[in-house]
């Protein structure tokens, strides 16, 4: 699943390396700017913004990528933290995978950092754990897992997510492990395993447990694995959003209401490559597609669209959104990572709710 949804995000990364900017009609305030590939963000009980960058790869090694090209491992990953006006990289070094070009990179996926303990991030691989052999030790030791803040600018490993899914394979696919993300509780850390298609809740190292399997489904005739991407907790239940596998088709995304201890329950669906959630103040959900067309139709343009109460679907960002990599949403205005797969060029947006 990994080399198809690289291979469907490699064919439309040429026209976002050059992103859209918010422009006069677009009511929108960049927040961050000069982002490598920025996926998940939150906000800390300070006020804080923190982004998950997935980095730009780097000098190697080196492994065939999705059409023969080659991605390179580098230590090129990040965690950004906004404040007052001012970003910084708190956290650098950080495992991370991509093209020759930086683009479209696998590393941090996502932040949360009202955790109890601290904060804690995913890194994502998009494969069979069992490559991790033949990365250097950063790459061993930091790739496929949960991660959490340690002292000033370094980490520690809370859990190995590839390590589970090597040994437990819950979906019974084959192996592939990709952490996307991650919402930390009073019960511990909730990890969505896109690549492994299912929900696990973290108890520490050695102890992580499933809390959910996402089947694949036949559409047109054809198996589509779920591929859950976000994980937000609401009203004692856990909200998944899923991206669907090859080939992507167009308004097939759901998501998925996960009470621990039951089947995941599908509450909206008619969506396109959802890479996000989130709720607001008065408990709408909100789903962020990373491609509103399809991955599959060479455009770019992603849209964040509202689920109003009466299951009304109201579109509050498209045009300017460039394959976005991460939504979260403080009082009345939402925050996107835009243009999620690009090098540098990557940005975090204010976008008001009204």
């Amino acid at each position: 699943m990994r080399t198809r949804i690289l291979a469907a995000v490699g064919a439309i990364v040429a026209a976002v390396l050059t992103p859209a900017t918010a422009t006069a009609e677009e009511p929108w305030t960049v927040v961050a700017e000069g982002l490598n590939n920025p996926r998940g963000l939150a906000f800390a009980h300070d006020g804080a913004l923190y982004v998950a960058e997935s980095g730009r790869g780097g000098e190697g090694p080196c492994i065939p990528g999705p059409e023969g090209d080659e991605v390179c491992f580098g230590a090129t990953g990040a965690i950004t933290r906004v404040a007052k006006g001012e970003q910084s990289r708190v956290i650098t070094g950080l495992p991370s995978i991509a093209g020759r070009d930086g683009s479209a990179a696998l590393g941090p996926s996502d932040v949360d950092p009202q955790g109890h303990g601290g904060l804690y991030f995913t890194v994502g691989l998009g494969a069979d754990p069992a490559v991790r052999n033949d990365l250097p030790p950063l790459g061993r030791n930091a790739s496929g897992w949960l991660l959490r803040r340690h002292g000033h600018g370094g980490w520690k490993q809370v859990a190995d997510i590839g390590a589970f899914e090597a040994e437990q394979n819950p979906d019974g696919g084959l192996p592939d492990t990709n952490p996307n993300s991650v919402v930390a509780t009073s019960a511990g850390q909730v990890v969505v395993d896109a690549g492994g298609n299912s929900l696990l809740r973290v108890f520490g190292r050695h102890a992580i447990r499933t809390l959910a399997v996402f089947d694949t489904r036949t559409i047109d005739g054809q198996p589509v694995q779920s591929v859950p991407t976000s994980v937000v907790e609401r009203d004692g239940a856990f909200y998944v959003g899923e991206l669907t596998g090859f080939p992507f088709p167009p308004g097939k995304a759901r998501v998925h209401r996960v009470v621990p201890g039951q089947g995941p329950r599908v509450i909206a669906d008619g969506f396109t490559n959802i890479v996000d959630i989130a709720f607001d103040h008065k408990n709408r959900l909100y789903v962020l597609e990373i491609s509103h067309n399809g991955l599959l139709s060479g455009d770019p343009t992603g849209a964040l669209i509202r689920v109003n109460h009466d299951g009304s679907r109201t579109i509050i960002a498209q045009e300017g959104l460039t394959m976005p990599g991460g939504l979260t949403i403080r009082d009345h205005e939402a925050y996107v990572s835009n243009c999620g797969v690009c090098p540098g060029g990557g940005t975090v947006v204010s976008i008001p709710l009204g």
